[in-house]
């Protein structure tokens, strides 16, 4: 399914016709090293960009020449919508933001509606951008649902029937495999970012490394998934829907038993699903 068939199902799920398509919303998450923007629309999302967090509010390497650029290009904004998982940034982000617009700032924490109730028994706790992914996932497909997001840690998000966001998984990444065996280790080199292996039968010890981690780390998430699945059997609950996002996504895709359904900008079009549940 497109991105732009995406987001009139979530459109439609939200309470809006596809021939009255809302105008489009910038949207932003914050990550720990990285900050990822696009502004979600009718035809998908567009005007995707990167920034390093660190370096948010810088003038010249952070978002406001890149703010400027989107703004410019799109005057019918209807406002902007963001996630952070790095509390003490959000501050610089918001002075970002009213320097460069007037626009409504929506901010998406566990106090707001993500179409399904939140019965982890502390909800604070929970990551903003998993909080999107549970509003994208939801609107996209409605639930149970699975949310897997692949990235420097690999998150698993659970969404029943009959509990809503009931909580979920926490595993390490691959590339944060493959760093700690060589921090942790005298003789295990740090390895590239490549995932292509010759056989199951290492002639080197980076051949060997890459091997275990390419190999083995699908297998890590597909143990966790063969067993979140298991359990929502065993409660009754009917097939999930499966959804994965992040870097390692595709890779992952054609890794696991289930047929998952890739969406790159997950949390994005969860933050746009948000601001549709919280503002109207």
């Amino acid at each position: 399914m497109s991105a732009a068939a995406l987001i009139g199902h979530s459109s439609l799920v939200i309470g809006h016709s596809a021939a009255s398509a809302p105008p489009p919303l910038l949207c932003i998450d914050i990550g720990n090293t990285h900050t990822h923007y696009g502004v979600v629309g009718p035809a998908g999302v567009t005007g995707q960009g990167t920034a390093v967090t660190p370096l948010l509010d810088d003038p010249q390497e952070g978002l406001p020449p890149r703010l400027a650029a989107l703004l410019r290009s799109h005057p019918e904004l209807e406002g902007i919508a963001f996630c952070s998982v790095v509390p003490a940034i959000n501050w610089r982000l918001r002075d970002v933001l009213a320097v460069a617009s007037k626009l409504p700032v929506f901010q998406l924490t566990h106090e707001c509606k993500l179409g399904v109730p939140l019965t982890y028994p502390k909800p604070s706790e929970i990551g903003q951008d998993r909080l999107a992914n549970t509003a994208a996932a939801h609107a996209l497909g409605g639930s149970p649902a699975v949310v897997i997001d692949s990235g420097t840690a690999v998150t698993f998000d659970i969404i029943t029937q009959k509990g809503g966001y009931e909580g979920g998984i926490i595993a390490p990444g691959i590339e944060v495999t493959r760093r700690y065996l060589h921090e942790r280790t005298a003789q295990l080199p740090l390895l590239d970012d490549s995932l292509e292996i010759k056989g199951m039968i290492g002639q080197s010890t980076s051949e060997a490394m890459r091997i275990g981690t390419v190999v083995g780390f699908p297998g890590l998430i597909q143990a966790l998934l063969d067993g979140v699945l298991a359990e929502l059997s065993a409660r009754g609950e009917p097939p999930a829907h499966l959804f994965i996002t992040g870097g390692n996504a595709a890779f992952l895709e054609t890794r696991l038993r289930q047929a998952v359904r890739v969406v790159p900008d997950l949390t994005l079009l969860g933050l746009a699903a948000a601001w549709r549940l919280n503002t109207n």
